[in-house]
């Protein structure tokens, strides 16, 4: 089993509404319950509609300024911020104006009932 990946090794995903998703690790290289990584370039100005998941999603900014929404919060986004978004709860994110894209690291983890 391969536990590594690379960036340059994956696909982008451009399925998603404002953003292209590159899937990083998954149960192809050794993740169970639903574990996975990725990074994911949002490109829109504006709160694209928002995402909900049955399982938490985590994110670590890696580049670029912008804004999220987690719930009824909004708060600002820079290098470094990192976030949970707990299971059943609508998010999204959105870029600054100035700025060409947020780049941000993400992980899913299952949530035990």
């Amino acid at each position: 089993m391969k536990y590594y990946v690379s960036k340059k090794e994956v696909e982008r995903n451009n399925n998603t509404v404002g953003h292209t998703v590159f899937p990083l690790l998954n149960e192809e290289h050794g993740c169970v319950a639903g574990c996975c990584t990725g990074i994911s370039l949002y490109k829109l100005d504006e709160f694209p509609p928002p995402g909900l998941h049955d399982f938490q999603e985590g994110f670590i900014v890696m580049e670029g300024t912008g804004w999220a929404k987690v719930g009824d919060e909004e708060f600002r986004l820079e290098p470094d911020v990192s976030f949970i978004v707990p299971k059943g709860t609508e998010h999204t994110i959105k870029k600054d104006p100035s700025v060409k894209h947020v780049k941000l690291f993400w992980f899913h983890a299952s949530v035990k009932d």
